[in-house]
């Protein structure tokens, strides 16, 4: 492109363009002015600009004439082109998905098992191949925190205390068990009541407590009136898993998270067998942020997904 031509592209006010196109639809200043909710002299001084970037005479007019010349025709054909162009950006990129690109930063609790989610995802990267992910494992309470310093894209927790600032939406519900390793008296016993475990050392998550997010847990270790002595917690599911299993003591655990571990011999379920407490999970987002149109999307397919199941379908086990 020549520099004159390039110094052209830069200067012209697209906004000009989009006015002659209207003054010769409308046949007239006045009429367009009515048409854009603009003064006409504001139309007229948008007239003469163009003709001087243009260096032609684009409209002949006066009191009782109005004619467009051959140049300004010409323009008008242009830009009736420019307008079908422009109008059918967003229709172009519906068409074209694939075509999205960016990056998703999504935040997590320890070890969230929702196969809902991962149909999400495996869906959104079939259709938007070309977008990446990067999943970061912290605690319930730094998920949300990041998730309100733009962190994050979004995240997925529990919901300790709700913060007035982020929107919450139910994922996925859980059942939380009790369980025992290999080294504890009570692995492999059957046919136990609530009140065998009541003295027994006691390992659990950070949140485990009437206010935390595990208070379901809590409201039913209170319940039962469990004495024994906490003797280990950990914020991430895998390390509390890791010392019930080395013997510490029994603790709660999502039953369906672990059920590879019972099958295979490495936990033991523990009462109460029925009506374990259940626990929601959340999808945790800021309305108000601005996201890029790869997170737009993944966020908006999570929340429509989430809509379409009823939360029966969405509580495991």
């Amino acid at each position: 492109m020549s520099p004159p031509r390039r110094r052209f592209v830069w200067e012209i006010d697209w906004n000009l363009l989009r006015t002659f196109m209207v003054i010769v639809q409308e046949k007239g200043l006045t009429a367009a002015g009515e048409k854009l909710s603009l003064k006409q002299p504001t139309v007229s001084n948008a007239l003469k600009r163009l003709e001087t970037h243009m260096g032609a005479r684009l409209i002949e007019r006066n009191a009782s004439y109005f004619a467009v010349t051959p140049a300004g025709q010409r323009l008008f054909d242009d830009c009736l082109v420019m307008f079908d162009i422009v109008s059918g950006l967003p229709q172009q990129m519906e068409e074209h998905p694939g075509d999205v690109t960016g990056h998703v930063e999504i935040a997590l609790a320890s070890h969230v098992v929702c196969p809902l989610f991962d149909e999400v995802l495996a869906s959104f990267h079939k259709a938007l191949p070309h977008v990446t992910i990067s999943m970061t494992v912290m605690s319930s309470q730094e998920v949300m925190a990041a998730v309100i310093g733009r962190d994050a894209s979004f995240g997925v927790c529990l919901m300790q205390e709700r913060m007035a600032k982020l929107d919450y939406e139910v994922l996925y519900r859980e059942s939380f068990g009790y369980f025992c390793g290999p080294r504890h008296r009570l692995f492999g016993q059957s046919r136990l009541a609530l009140a065998d475990l009541r003295h027994e050392p006691y390992v659990s998550f950070k949140t485990d407590q009437m206010s935390g997010a595990l208070w379901p847990v809590a409201h039913l270790r209170q319940q039962e009136g469990f004495e024994g002595a906490t003797v280990g917690t950990s914020s991430h599911l895998e390390e509390v898993k890791r010392l019930i299993i080395a013997g510490f003591g029994f603790g709660p655990l999502p039953v369906h998270v672990v059920d590879e571990d019972v099958r295979a011999g490495r936990l033991w379920r523990l009462p109460p067998y029925q009506d374990a407490p259940g626990v929601d999970v959340h999808l945790v987002f800021d309305r108000a942020a601005r996201l890029s149109r790869a997170e737009r999307i993944l966020l908006a397919d999570l929340r429509q997904a989430i809509a379409a199941m009823p939360i029966a379908a969405r509580t495991y086990p």
